[in-house]
């Protein structure tokens, strides 16, 4: 054992996914947003004929609404506002 303390540096600081680039946020968000309609709207069209719906398309349409939350969480980007308590 050596009687010299090991050092540590500092944490590599935390760069978001997108960066802080806000135009590059709100495209990719929309973009996520804009597909969710597009998936939900298939199963929608297939309910306004009042044919009910089977598994296949409830799946759909939680699908889509996973990815509409996803594009409102990647223009929020909440894991970029977080202050570092230290």
């Amino acid at each position: 054992m050596s009687s010299k303390p090991s050092e540590v540096g500092p944490p590599a600081p935390h760069k978001p996914l997108f960066g802080d680039c806000w135009s590059c946020r709100l495209l990719s968000g929309l973009g996520l947003m804009a597909a969710s309609v597009w998936v939900f709207m298939g199963p929608r069209r297939v309910m306004r004929q009042r044919i009910p719906p089977n598994m296949w398309h409830i799946t759909q349409m939680t699908f889509a609404v996973g990815l509409f939350a996803w594009g409102a969480v990647v223009i929020a980007d909440p894991v970029g506002r977080q202050i570092r308590k230290e």
